[in-house]
């Protein structure tokens, strides 16, 4: 049985990740549900026109596998934090962060009141398609539902504590590549000064009994990650996969391409 991210952090669990956005197709996704080792996925539509049925197919798929998936998303409207949960997915998480108080903001959007300001409806997968009553749509998505802030900006990283600190926040999550451009040292995954800043956030998320994740670039970052405590690594995503099997055959197959 599926397990959703918020039961699974509870628990403390490893929860390796994939990611999908170019690519989304239920095929993808079983794929990566097969090889095995995935907990569950996300649903990149910060840099990917994803629609509601994308997630919903991804969704689908992802639970036929007992995998559990979250949307990123830019943090720039309410109904697309209304629409991921209504399409099917289990959690939502705002890129480009840049204070706590618009990450308080994001958090208001995937919870109903008294906790947040998100509008109520039944006609979604959130609520069975009306098969749940109002009251228990309340009750179970502001207690099941998973919310992450992903940290990638100069500002993220300086109020990562009172961040941390949010109700309603169950994980940070480190953006590698974004936080190397706005340290001054792009693409250097491993240097101190991405490593100075992914610590102080592991330690504001270990003062406020909360968790974080990150995507890994490189085995070496992946490794310091998990010493560090990170407990939802992603590992890949659809075009990686693609890319990296392309090669694979072409390195089988070199001879004859010679």
């Amino acid at each position: 049985m599926m397990k959703r991210f918020k039961e699974l952090l509870a628990g403390d669990e490893l929860i390796p990740l994939f990611a999908t956005g170019r690519m989304i197709h239920p095929v993808v996704i079983e794929i990566f549900g097969l090889a095995g080792g995935y907990r569950g996925f996300w649903i990149d539509q910060e840099h990917v026109g994803v629609t509601s049925s994308d997630i919903t197919v991804a969704a689908l798929a992802g639970k036929a596998h007992d995998m559990d998936c979250f949307v990123r998303m830019p943090p720039v409207g309410y109904w697309q934090v209304t629409q991921a949960y209504e399409s099917g997915a289990g959690g939502v998480m705002a890129a480009q962060i840049n204070s706590a108080e618009q990450a308080r903001e994001f958090v208001s959007w995937a919870k109903y009141a008294p906790e947040g300001t998100r509008g109520l409806n039944t006609g979604g997968r959130d609520a069975d398609y009306t098969f749940k009553s109002l009251a228990d749509v309340v009750v179970e998505t502001n207690r099941e539902h998973f919310v992450a802030i992903q940290i990638e900006t100069l500002g993220a990283v300086e109020e990562a504590d009172a961040i941390a600190a949010l109700d309603g926040v169950d994980l940070l999550f480190i953006g590698p590549a974004d936080l190397s451009l706005a340290l001054g040292v792009v693409g250097q995954f491993n240097h101190d000064k991405v490593w100075e800043a992914i610590r102080s956030v592991a330690a504001a998320c270990a003062r406020h009994g909360k968790h974080w994740g990150a995507v890994i670039p490189n085995a070496e970052f992946g490794g310091r990650a998990l010493d560090d405590g990170c407990r939802m690594p992603t590992i890949g995503n659809d075009l990686h996969a693609l890319r990296h099997g392309v090669l694979a055959l072409q390195d089988v197959h070199a001879r004859q391409f010679e």
